[in-house]
């Protein structure tokens, strides 16, 4: 069942090349020019997600795995996520679609994401990660809708129905993304369009993935190491493997029907350079948090999971750290 990835990945590669969807944007975005309107997307699948991954689980569709927490992981890895974002021109999803658009520079970020991904899971980083695992904490469930042990959530700190923190929470965000100023912005799928999309494709991204052994929903940091696997050490691709390639071939067949593809590269060849030091840093940084922006935002926030919660924060503030430095002027 690992191929239903490839079909996820499409669906999603079209979703996010036709939207627009780089989190790197959204987060730099609110920062330097007041423009929220894809920061309004995010929060708006967010709180969506809220609803409709707690409604299949409650169905019994699915057992949800909120992430592990790891304050020095979520803090520290998030943080260098977010920082490194900014230098590689786009967020773990970003790279990936605008692979698929022909952008050279998304391309070799893509790539050096997965290095990294692999340098801080068995490599030249690996120790950092080893260390920091001794502070990994996880709860025993207090639902059926959870595994058994999971990462600590608002619902099993307070000890309380999933449900009630996910109302309150769900409605605090349609209020704030729905009732306030949306600045302007074109795109083939609008923010609401396009945050309505990944809100029905995440519960199937969800159910499809727990069927392969996965257990978990969007993810792109283990599907570059699943395609490094593959390659290096001929292991089978794994479901986040294939909804990897999905989202290339995904955008790319979007960007072909739009005409919007084509090979892109800087003027600047030094560019090339910074993009790997930040693809680098994404990865690396995305493996010791347990999470990029869409396994720690537009997936684990869903979910409620602490370790989400607390990386979604350390990630928005690399990236405005970062884009501070480069753009304040």
């Amino acid at each position: 069942m690992a191929w239903t990835g490839l079909l996820v990945g499409l669906a999603f590669g079209i979703i996010l090349q036709r939207g627009r969807v780089c989190f790197n944007s959204a987060f730099r975005d609110v920062l330097l020019f007041k423009d929220n309107y894809l920061w309004k997307l995010g929060f708006l699948a967010v709180g969506l997600q809220m609803i409709t991954v707690l409604f299949v689980a409650q169905m019994g569709w699915i057992k949800i795995a909120p992430p592990t927490l790891n304050l020095f992981g979520n803090i520290v890895g998030a943080y260098v996520f977010g920082l490194g974002m900014v230098l590689a021109g786009g967020c773990a999803s970003g790279v990936t679609y605008r692979s698929g658009e022909g952008m050279t520079t998304a391309m070799i970020a893509a790539v050096f994401y997965g290095i990294g991904a692999m340098a801080m899971r068995g490599g030249v980083f690996s120790p950092i990660r080893t260390w920091a695992s001794q502070f990994n904490v996880s709860v025993d469930a207090n639902s059926s809708v959870y595994l058994d042990k999971v990462g600590p959530t608002l619902a099993t700190v307070l000890n309380i129905n999933p449900w009630i923190p996910a109302v309150i929470l769900a409605a605090v965000l349609l209020w704030y993304t729905l009732g306030t100023k949306t600045t302007e912005r074109k795109t083939k799928f609008n923010w609401k369009v396009a945050a309505v999309s990944l809100a029905i494709l995440s519960p199937i991204a969800w159910i499809t993935s727990e069927a392969a052994g996965r257990n978990y929903g969007f993810g792109i940091t283990g599907g570059w190491v699943s395609i490094f696997d593959s390659y290096i050490s001929n292991q089978p691709l794994r479901w986040d493997g294939f909804e990897i390639i999905g989202i290339i071939i995904g955008a790319l067949i979007a960007s072909l029907l739009a005409k919007e593809f084509k090979l892109r590269m800087p003027k600047n060849p030094k560019t090339y350079l910074v993009v790997m030091i930040g693809g680098t840093m994404m990865g690396a940084g995305a493996s010791l948090a347990g999470g990029c922006n869409i396994g720690h935002f537009l997936a684990g926030l869903p979910t409620l999971a602490i370790s989400s919660i607390i990386a979604s924060v350390f990630l928005i503030l690399g990236n405005w750290t970062m884009a501070y430095i480069l753009y304040r002027k």
